[in-house]
């Protein structure tokens, strides 16, 4: 198995260009389902979890072709099955978006039970919700879903919690339903804006997105467009906390501050200069860094998934920090592999109380998950001497070119 090997001490120094941001792509590629022509998406990061949706929709009869490293062009006019089968979908939570858009086009779905980062439960409850208030009939058959409408209806409905994928997949499904779709209490993410802008490209009517009510106003059919990703907010983050723990003096391009407000204030707050300089931003960490306390919320709150990466820095910050979890349950193993690299971390509940100290010492780790990875490598980056990371795909599914990006920037990292 493949291992990330970080030799730490190293300042980081110099431009990174920000890639496409997963949550935005791997929804947009799915709604392509809901076209009937061909579709154009641009800036697609080079993840494993891209590739594996891409054989989500040729397993049901998309056409894809690969133009260069970061464009698709996808033509799902001739969509001719209904299933994801478990293959594919055990790998990929994302996969289970794929359900709305076939009930929208073919009025059937079936789909495995969804797999992905272990990091506790995501029911799909809040999905089936939506689509049995549109007029689907929901059954389970040995760990496979099946939903089926011969007609959807817009319906309004109420999200008990703003699940960011129930969001999607209502969205995608009431594009194509007869009348209007209300959901209230939606996901906000920019990621949901980002995939209403492709739909509405296409010809859709959703107005609304990246607000608690969004509202989709269905169509008869949707037909061909070009689209550009938005960047992702994560890896941008991941890299300014990078910045940060090793002393750094980073430049971020293709980054919309806006999209970073939680992250930006408690950077700032630790004590690292940050500025906005055109379409990028400036980030130094040269004065002595301090704890701070932080809370994940749903957005726009601080995001669950730069948690990890916070906790890492917050290792080697002198004083007290306190991160409380309220996103995900599962959502602290990664502070058990830092504890490995001398961190003294204690979990209570769902809160992680860091004590913050001089200096970290590598170690042999294992990534549990996506940002885990991330928070692994950043952790190693200041630590005194090699660390070694495994379970690095992982990493794979969510970071585009990761240690090329940190050895331009003069980071000592690589495979082996």
């Amino acid at each position: 198995m493949e291992k990330i090997i970080v030799q730490g001490g190293k300042q980081l120094k110099g431009t990174i260009t920000v890639s496409g941001a997963k949550n935005a792509v791997l929804p947009v590629i799915v709604a392509s389902l809901l076209s009937d022509g061909a579709c154009r998406i641009q800036d697609v990061p080079r993840l494993t979890d891209v590739e594996t949706i891409c054989d989500v929709l040729g397993e049901v009869g998309a056409k894809i072709k690969i133009i260069d490293a970061h464009t698709l062009d996808i033509n799902c006019n001739k969509i001719n099955k209904f299933e994801a089968s478990y293959e594919y979908v055990s790998k990929m939570r994302a996969s289970n978006l794929v359900m709305g858009p076939l009930l929208a086009r073919l009025g059937k779905a079936k789909i495995s039970m969804p797999g992905g980062c272990a990091i506790g439960t995501r029911p799909i409850d809040l999905h089936l919700k939506g689509f049995e208030a549109m007029g689907a009939r929901i059954k389970l058959e040995h760990g496979y879903i099946i939903a089926e409408a011969p007609r959807l209806t817009g319906a309004r409905i109420y999200l008990d919690y703003p699940s960011v994928g129930a969001t999607e997949n209502i969205i995608m499904t009431g594009s194509l339903a007869h009348g209007v779709t209300v959901i209230e209490n939606a996901a906000e993410e920019p990621e949901i804006v980002d995939l209403a802008n492709f739909i509405n490209s296409m010809g859709g009517r959703i107005k609304g997105a990246g607000t608690k009510i969004v509202k989709i106003e269905g169509v008869k059919n949707l037909g061909s467009t070009t689209h550009t990703i938005i960047p992702d907010r994560i890896e941008a983050g991941s890299f300014m906390v990078a910045a940060a723990i090793t002393g750094g003096e980073l430049m971020l391009e293709n980054v919309i501050a806006d999209h970073l407000k939680p992250v930006i204030a408690k950077l700032i707050e630790i004590g690292v200069e940050i500025e906005e300089v055109g379409n990028g931003l400036y980030i130094r960490a040269s004065n002595p860094l301090k704890a701070v306390d932080i809370k994940t919320l749903p957005y726009p709150g601080f995001p669950t998934d730069m948690q990890a990466q916070f906790m890492s820095l917050l290792t080697v910050v002198q004083g007290t920090s306190v991160l409380t979890e309220t996103v995900f349950e599962n959502r602290f193993m990664h502070a058990e592999e830092l504890r490995r690299m001398g961190a003294d971390i204690k979990i209570e509940g769902r809160s992680a109380v860091v004590e913050g100290m001089n200096r970290l010492t590598g170690a042999l780790v294992r990534a549990s998950d996506l940002r885990a990875g991330a928070a692994l490598i950043i952790a190693g980056l200041a630590a005194e001497g090699v660390t070694e990371i495994g379970n690095i795909y992982h990493i794979d599914r969510g970071y585009d070119r990761i240690v090329d990006k940190f050895r331009s920037v003069g980071a000592n990292i690589s495979r082996s």
